[in-house]
C-alpha cells in the first residue's frame, strides 16, 4: 500500500461517526473509560510494560511515559514518524516512517521505515524495513484490484500487483525476536535484535463482492462486477502465550464504509494464516488478555470489541478508538486518534479496580 491509510482514512466517514458518538448506557454492563490525558497527539500505539504505560506519539515524535498525573515523560525524542513501541525487560524497540510529497491531505511517499532496537546497553540498532522492502517486495505477485486487471487502469479503483512500500508500523517482543506489522509492506516481519529481517507471512488480500448497487453509488464500469481484492494493510502485531501472532488488518475497503477489517492468528513458523473474524470498522489495533479475550481498537466504529471464543462482542464505547492494550489486573488501556476528527486524543482506562502508574522510569 502507497501509505498506511489509518491517516488518509476517510474524513465523511469518520466525521459522521464523532458529530454522533455512542455513549454507554446506564442501562448496560459497559465500563466506563478513566481519561488520564489528552496530552498525546498522535498515540498510535501503547506498550504496557509491568506498572509504566508507554506512549508512541506520531506527531511529537516522542516514545513517552505516562505518569500518575497524567503528563508524558519521554524517553526518546525526535523519532520522526514514530508509530509503534515494544519492550523486552531492559530492551526498547520503536518503529517509524518518514514520507515526503503529499497533497490535498493525501498521503506522501513514503521514503524511510524501519525499526530502532534500544539495548540495556550499548548502541542502537536500525533495521531498515524500507530497504528490505525494496530488495524484496514480498507481496510482488499479489494482485489488489477487480479480478479484471485491465477495468478502470489508471483510476483510484484500478488494480495493481504488490508495489515497493514499506510502512513500519506496530511492533511486538516474542520468541526470542521482534515482530514488525508492515503497513505498507502488507507483511509482518520478524527482526533480530542484530537487525536482521526476514518476512513471517505475508496478509491475504481481503475480497468483497461489487455488485450494481456499489456500481452505481461509486459510479464505477459495469467491468468492476464480481470479486474485489483490496490490500490487507496489518495495523498491529502481537504475540500470545502459545507463541502465535495475533494481527489485525484494516482494508481500503474500510475507507469506502465497509466494516471490513479482520483479525487473523498466523504461525510465526510456518506463517499460515487463520481468520479469527472479520467485519470490524477499523481495525487498529488488538491487545491479548489473559483469560483469551481479544481486544480490538476500532477506529470508525463505536470503540473497543473483544473476540471471546470466537464471538465478537462490544467492549466499552470509545469513538476513535486507535490503540489497546491490556496490563495488570486485567485493567485496558486505550488511546483515540481525536486529532483525526478535530478533537484531543486521550489515553484512558478500562477496570474494575483502582490503577496506578508508575512515576519512575527506568
Amino acid at each position: 500500500m502507497r501509505s498506511m491509510r489509518v491517516l488518509a482514512v476517510g474524513c465523511a466517514v469518520a466525521g459522521l461517526i464523532i458529530a454522533t458518538p455512542a455513549v454507554a448506557s446506564a442501562k448496560t454492563a459497559s465500563p466506563l473509560p478513566k481519561t488520564w490525558t489528552e496530552a498525546a497527539l498522535a498515540p498510535f500505539n501503547l506498550e504496557v510494560d509491568g506498572t509504566r504505560v508507554l506512549v508512541a506519539d506520531g506527531f511529537t515524535g516522542d516514545i513517552s511515559a505516562l505518569q500518575p498525573d497524567g503528563s508524558l515523560s519521554p524517553l526518546v525524542s525526535g523519532v520522526a514518524g514514530a508509530s509503534g513501541v515494544a519492550t523486552r525487560g531492559a530492551w526498547l524497540a520503536y518503529t517509524s516512517t518518514v514520507s515526503v510529497g503529499g497533497e490535498d491531505g493525501e498521503p506522501g511517499e513514503n521514503v524511510q521505515s524501519g525499526l530502532d532496537i534500544r539495548p540495556p546497553q550499548g548502541a542502537t540498532v536500525y533495521a531498515d524495513t524500507h530497504a528490505y522492502e525494496a530488495a524484496n517486495n514480498p507481496d510482488a505477485s499479489v494482485w489488489y484490484g477487480p479480478a479484471d486487471h485491465s477495468c478502470m487502469a489508471g483510476t483510484e479503483f484500478g488494480g495493481h500487483y504488490g508495489v515497493v512500500d514499506s510502512h513500519a508500523y506496530s511492533v511486538a517482543s516474542g520468541n526470542g525476536v521482534w515482530y514488525v506489522a508492515d503497513a505498507g509492506g502488507n507483511d509482518i516481519l520478524r527482526v533480530t535484535d542484530g537487525g536482521a529481517i526476514s518476512t513471517v507471512a505475508v496478509l491475504p488480500p481481503e475480497a468483497i463482492t461489487v455488485d450494481e448497487s456499489l456500481i452505481e453509488q461509486f459510479g464505477l464500469d459495469a467491468c468492476m462486477a464480481g470479486v474485489y481484492t483490496f490490500e490487507p494493510v496489518p495495523t498491529d502485531v502481537e504475540v500470545g502465550s502459545d507463541g502465535q501472532l495475533y494481527v489485525t488488518t484494516l482494508t481500503g475497503a474500510s475507507e469506502l464504509g465497509f466494516p471490513a477489517g479482520q483479525l487473523w492468528k498466523i504461525n510465526p513458523v510456518t506463517g499460515a494464516a487463520q481468520l479469527l473474524s472479520g467485519g470490524f470498522s477499523g481495525a487498529t489495533n488488538l491487545a491479548l488478555g489473559k483469560d483469551g479475550s481479544i481486544y480490538v481498537a476500532e477506529l470508525m466504529g463505536q470503540g473497543l470489541s473483544v473476540y471471546r471464543n470466537g464471538t465478537v462482542s462490544p467492549f466499552v464505547a470509545l469513538p476513535g478508538a486507535l490503540a489497546v492494550e491490556t496490563g495488570a489486573g486485567g485493567t485496558v488501556w486505550a488511546a483515540t486518534g481525536g486529532f483525526l476528527f478535530g478533537q484531543p486524543s486521550q489515553i484512558v482506562s478500562i477496570s474494575n479496580g483502582k490503577v496506578k502508574v508508575q512515576a519512575k522510569l527506568h
